[in-house]
């Protein structure tokens, strides 16, 4: 036991330890901060079409819209249906991603006349396949989101669209009220939003038609298209997967 000279240097001497001990802690406690790695982002796996995809869909505006807490990967591919995406392996990258979140929408390449490959019946195997998708994504640990496909922004004489997809959109609905699965209907949503603008501005949604010139193309976007269908794919998010929301800015009215 140490002696010291007077209760005065017994005081110093313990104050001194004390405080040593403090910065130790100070300086341990910062470097176990600094080794610590960051939060980990909550992903969300986008699959589909090319109505998806950063370079002709929603895809990457809709990425814009996350807050920092959120990150988006994109594997939506170009001519793809719910079948041959599956068929091709896609799926199976999407799922290597360990996503939290994964949204799929289908429905374009899989109507009547794209080919054996890619076409599917919406009464049968379309339905089959995303009753497939939304339990492996279970199975996986992700929660699936159900998104029906963009609109076609083809209109009739009288303004209105017409309902080439309509088979297609019931079917998703279908499949996802039998299966408890949050559902995105942004059919319904591009459609109400394109029939109130009218033919004139929406061709301004698309890209300039590749193959006719002066034409606009009528299922892809446009950046300025994009911009406009991303809030609404995450408006319905907003409503539809509430453990979404502390990564999505809030919809104007709420």
């Amino acid at each position: 036991m140490p002696i010291f000279s007077s209760w005065r240097e017994a005081i110093s001497r313990g104050v001194f330890l004390s405080t040593a001990l403090v910065a130790l802690a100070a300086s341990l406690h910062e470097a176990r901060a600094a080794d610590a790695p960051q939060g980990k982002k909550v992903r969300i796996v986008l699959v589909g079409d090319s109505t998806v995809t950063d370079t002709g869909g929603w895809g990457r505006a809709f990425a814009a819209l996350l807050k920092p807490g959120a990150e988006c990967v994109n594997l939506a591919r170009s001519g793809s249906s719910s079948k041959s995406y599956y068929e091709q392996g896609y799926w199976k990258q999407a799922l290597a991603q360990k996503p939290a979140f994964v949204l799929i929408q289908f429905g374009h390449n899989d109507q009547p006349g794209i080919g054996p490959q890619r076409e599917t019946d919406p009464k049968t195997t379309y339905r089959d396949n995303l009753v497939r998708y939304v339990d492996q994504a279970r199975k996986a640990g992700a929660q699936p989101i159900l998104v029906t496909s963009l609109v076609r922004r083809n209109f009739t004489p009288d303004g209105k669209i017409k309902p080439d997809l309509a088979p297609y959109i019931d079917a998703m609905k279908a499949v996802a009220a039998e299966n408890k699965v949050p559902l995105v209907d942004l059919h319904t949503r591009s459609k109400e939003l394109v029939e109130r603008l009218g033919p004139a501005q929406a061709q301004a949604f698309g890209p300039p038609h590749p193959k006719l010139p002066g034409k606009f193309d009528n299922t892809h976007l446009s950046k300025q298209g994009a911009e406009a269908i991303a809030p609404l794919v995450v408006e319905e998010l907003w409503n539809v997967e509430p453990a979404l929301r502390d990564y999505l800015p809030a919809p104007k009215d709420k």
